[in-house]
């Protein structure tokens, strides 16, 4: 089963014409370091704090490990505490495996991840960053009286990749939360251009989108 992502690689071309897509709102170390709630971590271009009333999250090598749908047991208390404090449908897993088409056809690796999670799982045609999943996100949340979500810079994303997480936070107008170490160390080639890219793009003087 292929991992290829053409959206991500698409959307380099994107991101030559504006590299600040690719620097993050904030950095967090790990998943257990995400805020909670979000907000109070975060601050907008007028300085004050942003409404955060929903959570997109990645789970591949952000909460849980690669081709797993458990928990990693070290962030299984945060996990929890986050969704006390955003219940319902104020929290979205969107995989680039699990709910997708093409990597999850029949959508058993959504619906174990649901099981495991208790959180929903998007089931959606195109892989982050692409546009139209950006539409898909946006349409859960916005038909979900329960997410209580009006606009995209009312989501933060939670992620530990820049090409997919990050810079499809920052298309949408969302928050992007970069997680910098995922639960397996990860040292591949795509990785490293990327991060790669992000510290040149910083040292360049770029400076991060903030929502509206």
């Amino acid at each position: 089963m292929s991992s290829f992502n053409l959206s991500a690689t698409l959307h380099v071309f994107h991101l030559l014409t504006q590299p600040q897509n690719l620097i993050p709102a904030l950095r967090i170390p790990t998943f257990a370091d995400l805020p909670i709630p979000l907000s109070h971590a975060l601050t907008t271009t007028s300085g004050i704090r942003p409404d955060i009333r929903a959570l997109v999250l990645d789970k591949d090598n952000c909460f849980a490990e690669p081709d797993s749908s458990v928990i990693y047991p070290a962030y299984s208390d945060h996990f929890k505490r986050l969704r006390e404090v955003y219940p319902c449908d104020k929290i979205l897993i969107v995989s680039n495996t699990a709910g997708t088409r093409s990597m999850d056809p029949e959508f058993r690796l959504a619906d174990a991840l649901e099981w495991e999670t208790g959180v929903r799982v998007l089931r959606h045609s195109a892989k982050k960053p692409d546009p139209e999943c950006i539409h898909e996100i946006m349409d859960f949340f916005l038909k979900s009286p329960s997410a209580g979500v009006d606009k995209a810079s009312q989501i933060a994303v939670v992620g530990d990749r820049i090409l997919t997480d990050i810079a499809m936070a920052n298309r949408m107008g969302a928050w992007g939360v970069w997680v910098e170490k995922g639960v397996v160390p990860m040292n591949t080639l795509p990785i490293r251009l990327e991060q790669a890219w992000l510290r040149k793009v910083e040292n360049s003087g770029y400076k991060g989108v903030r929502p509206l």
